[in-house]
């Protein structure tokens, strides 16, 4: 079977969520092997890049899409992040071999607990002012 190579990856990222927009930040610091676009998930942009995905998923679920029209989801989508970057590929490797799957696992989990307890009643993170953490630009 033969493989698609993979050019290019958006990350859909939940802007409402202090953690995934402290991510989102670090990424664009990193130096990319594979080019990353950063596109908060269910905005007006991701609908209209990727109409066929359940973007109610994207918000709860990190998602990367492909330029081939991949998609990754969860632990697949943290370790395609970590495989576009130069200096995390070979932990990204690894993170995908069967020794490295629980730990993969285990920090997407952690991830999503945290994001759990920042959440208040209404279901909104609260640190950010206004309930909402803005993604501004790339750092200078």
């Amino acid at each position: 079977m033969p493989t698609t190579p993979v050019a290019r990856l958006t990350v859909l990222y939940d802007a409402d969520c202090p953690l995934c927009v402290h991510l989102r930040h670090w990424l664009i610091r990193q130096r990319q092997l594979v080019p990353l676009d950063l596109v908060p998930a269910g905005s007006r942009e991701a609908r209209r890049r990727f109409p066929a995905l359940d973007h109610t998923a994207t918000l709860r679920e990190i998602t990367v899409v492909g330029d081939r029209g991949q998609v990754y989801r969860e632990t697949s989508a943290w370790i395609v992040c970590l495989w576009a970057l130069a200096d995390h590929r070979a932990r990204a490797h690894w993170l995908a071999t069967p020794a490295g799957q629980p730990f993969a696992r285990i920090t997407v989990l952690a991830a999503a607990k945290w994001r759990e307890a920042l959440k208040g009643p209404d279901g909104r993170t609260g640190p950010c002012e206004d309930g909402r953490c803005e993604a501004p630009g790339a750092p200078g």
